[in-house]
């Protein structure tokens, strides 16, 4: 392409400081270089976490351009990146996979330690990032940054996906449908015939549902205090609804007297570390199985009585639904395309990326679930 080797001049919403609006600037991205690649973003969504940076939750460096569920088509690549081109699809990912870790050589882990999750560095692997803004360096998040027409990753922060994939769709396996999806049936390994219950029906908790439904669970209880979810809830695979603000006692009792003393499986897809402890209650006490699917704020805490998993329940959890980021995300591409399942009902708004503030003002009043925003 004609800008391969040059700075790029584009425009990206920059996140100056917490509690403020994302401010639409024009910033410069500089080119990709060795074992880099610099995407043309086509489409991104607007996903909860990002909010967490805004409302404060997260200790991040500022300024820096937000975004991390998108889907680009390669610009350039630096040296010695080989399995990218120009024109490629593709899907940024903030879990990398460099293959080599501890994690990327377990079978049974994904989480690279290359990510930047938790630590928020907020720049590339050599140290720096590649954006300015008014002469300023902009930081990165969580290895991505997709708040922007052009980003620059590593080369382990990105997978190529089939070339006729519809990229405003796709955009949601960056992060939220792949997330609950996995939690589902990749994390909890749910089984035909048993019970779940899943606490938080955003895309994400929708994308439990999917999974669970996917893996033949028989009931699949929804629960949230917006009852406005549960018409969707029921769309993607609940079979019952439940808003602990219709009951003056403990959730947990309600689902354990509801499936014979509690849930095979329970997964809690808020960030809330009540809720947590609340899903953990609700699975059964000698084979129940909870999964922390949710992001809690960087300061959050949780006990309980060590009794609650010493009769045999297991609390676990995953990031990205414990999908090997560029192994897998081609993968679920293709599942999409061949109708394995289908998440496009969670897309309830598209706007030009300009509005993404309202994209955000949407989620935090519940009316969205997932905005995709068209650059």
């Amino acid at each position: 392409m004609a800008t391969a080797g040059k700075v790029i001049k584009c425009k990206a919403a920059v996140c100056w400081g917490p509690k403020q609006p994302l401010s639409i600037e024009e910033i410069e991205v500089a080119p990709p270089k060795a074992h880099e690649v610099r995407i043309k973003i086509v489409a991104t969504g607007v996903c909860r976490s990002d909010d967490h940076v805004i409302s404060g939750a997260l200790n991040v460096k500022f300024p820096l351009i937000l975004g991390h569920e998108a889907a680009g088509i390669v610009e350039s690549v630096g040296k010695g990146v080989t399995n990218l081109q120009p024109g490629d699809k593709v899907i940024p990912l903030f879990v990398p996979q460099c293959g080599k870790c501890r994690c990327c050589v377990n079978p049974e882990s994904n989480l690279c330690y290359q990510n930047d999750i938790g630590k928020y560095n907020g720049v590339l692997l050599d140290n720096t990032t590649r954006f300015t803004c008014k002469g300023k360096p902009v930081y990165n998040f969580v290895s991505t940054s997709t708040f922007t027409e052009y980003t620059v990753v590593d080369e382990i922060c990105v997978a190529k996906i089939h070339k006729d994939a519809p990229l405003d769709k796709v955009c949601l396996i960056g992060c939220g449908f792949s997330t609950g999806y996995g939690s589902a049936v990749h994390i909890a390994k749910v089984k035909p015939g048993s019970t779940c219950a899943v606490f938080g029906l955003g895309g994400v908790g929708l994308s439990v549902l999917i999974g669970c439904k996917v893996a033949g669970a028989s009931r699949i209880i929804a629960v949230d205090i917006n009852s406005d979810k549960f018409e969707k809830a029921k769309e993607f695979g609940a079979t019952e609804c439940i808003n602990p603000k219709d009951y003056d006692r403990p959730i947990h009792e309600l689902l354990a007297e509801m499936t014979d003393d509690g849930v095979d499986y329970a997964f809690e897809v808020i960030g809330n570390t009540g809720v947590m402890k609340s899903a953990l209650l609700s699975s059964h006490f000698g084979c129940g199985k909870t999964v922390i699917v949710g992001l809690a704020p960087s300061d959050a805490t949780i006990t309980f009585d060590p009794l609650l998993v010493l009769t045999g329940r297991v609390l676990t959890g995953a990031v990205f639904g414990g999908w090997k980021s560029k192994d897998d995300v081609p993968k679920l591409v293709s599942d999409y395309m061949n109708k394995k399942f289908d998440f496009d009902g969670l897309i309830t708004h598209k706007l030009p990326f300009q509005k993404i503030n309202e994209g955000f003002e949407l989620l935090r009043k519940g009316e969205s679930i997932r905005t995709v925003l068209s650059l």
